[in-house]
């Protein structure tokens, strides 16, 4: 079974070989459309850092606009990352963030014209985003957690909207 016949065969792997090896779908017959996804992460640390981190008394300085700009980068970094993925033209990417008592929530929003979805660029923007602050705090909380990524909403494509 090949590439296009497996997309085409309910539950099918799309991204195996017949014998069994990994491959780059061809999506070159499928549809252009305008696709979005979001997806979040969190990272959980202390009230403490969190005041530090609204104050702007970091020791490494602005973490959220650290994490903001490495979140936008690593999403047009995607298919370097993640084997598999295919290159797109990202039109809009965003990474915004929700403090909480102990912790940051990170949204990341990708946007494309194209023939496959953004789910994977907007896990990435998030994920890395989640990682800037961990790094942006670690001096003052070694022991914060990443945790909760996830895909929130994606749009467009063949498989229709979605959202949790």
């Amino acid at each position: 079974m090949d590439a296009v016949n497996a997309e085409q065969t309910p539950g099918a792997l799309t991204h195996l070989r017949q014998d069994g090896s990994a491959q780059m779908v061809d999506v070159s017959t499928k549809a252009e459309t305008t696709r979005e996804a979001t997806a979040t992460a969190t990272v959980n640390t202390t009230a403490e850092v969190m005041g530090l981190l609204g104050s702007g008394g970091l020791p490494k300085g602005d973490a959220l606009a650290v994490a903001r700009v490495a979140g936008i980068m690593a999403a047009k970094k995607t298919p370097e990352l993640v084997p598999l993925c295919h290159p797109l033209p990202l039109s809009k990417v965003t990474v915004d963030f929700e403090l909480a008592a102990e912790s940051v929530i990170i949204v990341a929003t990708v946007k494309t014209r194209g023939v496959t979805g953004v789910e994977m660029e907007a896990l990435t923007a998030a994920s890395v985003a989640a990682l800037s602050v961990y790094d942006m705090i670690k001096a003052v909380d070694k022991h914060a957690v990443l945790t909760d990524i996830k895909v929130l909403a994606k749009s467009g494509g063949k498989s229709g909207d979605w959202a949790l």
